[in-house]
C-alpha cells in the first residue's frame, strides 16, 4: 500500500497557487491509518520518550494514537486562548503577522523526553515554536514526526538547524 496515494491533493486551497495536502482521506482508510500510526511509532518503540506533543488539530489525532501505542502521556499544543488553565506560550512569526502556541504549565516535567507529532511540515513555524515551548518548560525534544513534508518550504531544515531530528513518512516536492 502506498500511503502517499491515500492523501488527496486539492488545488488552489485555501488560496490560488496552493496545493493543499488533505490527510483526512488517509485517516478514513482503515489500513492506511493503521499503517501510518505504526510507522510513526516504530522508530521510537522501546525508547525513553516520556510524552508526545501533538500540535492542534490533526496532531491531536495522530499524537494521541502514537501516545496510546507507546503507553506514554500526551501534551496538547494549542493556539493561544484555547486551554482552560495556567499556560506558558511562545509567539512566532507568520507570513503576515504573528501567532502563539501554548501548553498547560504542568504539561512538561523537567527532563521529559518529548516527540512532536503533526500531520504536515511546511515552513516549520508552528513546529519550531512548539520545540521552543517544550524547551522553555524544561523538556528535551528528541524528534519531530510528520506524515508529510513540503521540503521546498524549508520547515524540516529549520527544525534540524534547531537540533531536532525530523522524520516524515512522505514528501511532496514543489509545494
Amino acid at each position: 500500500m502506498n500511503l502517499k496515494e491515500l492523501v488527496r491533493t486539492i488545488p488552489d486551497y485555501p488560496k490560488k497557487g496552493i496545493m493543499f495536502r488533505d490527510i483526512t482521506t488517509l485517516m478514513q482508510h482503515p489500513a492506511g491509518f493503521r499503517r501510518t500510526v505504526d510507522e510513526l511509532v516504530q522508530p521510537f518503540a522501546g525508547s525513553d520518550i516520556t510524552r508526545i506533543a501533538g500540535i492542534e488539530a490533526r496532531g491531536f489525532i495522530l499524537g494521541g494514537a502514537v501516545a496510546h501505542q507507546l503507553s506514554i502521556g500526551f501534551i496538547a499544543v494549542r493556539k493561544k486562548g484555547k486551554l482552560p488553565w495556567q499556560t506558558i506560550s511562545v509567539e512566532y512569526e507568520l507570513e503576515y503577522g504573528t501567532d502563539e502556541v501554548e501548553i498547560h504549565i504542568d504539561s512538561v516535567a523537567p527532563g521529559d523526553q518529548i516527540l512532536i507529532i503533526d500531520d504536515l511540515i511546511a515552513t516549520g513555524g508552528t513546529a519550531a515554536a512548539t520545540t521552543q515551548l517544550v524547551r522553555d518548560a524544561g523538556g528535551h525534544v528528541v524528534g519531530a514526526s510528520f506524515i508529510a513534508d513540503l521540503p521546498d518550504l524549508g520547515g524540516s531544515a529549520r527544525l534540524e538547524a534547531m537540533g531536532v531530528q525530523v522524520r516524515s513518512l512522505m514528501a511532496f516536492e514543489g509545494d
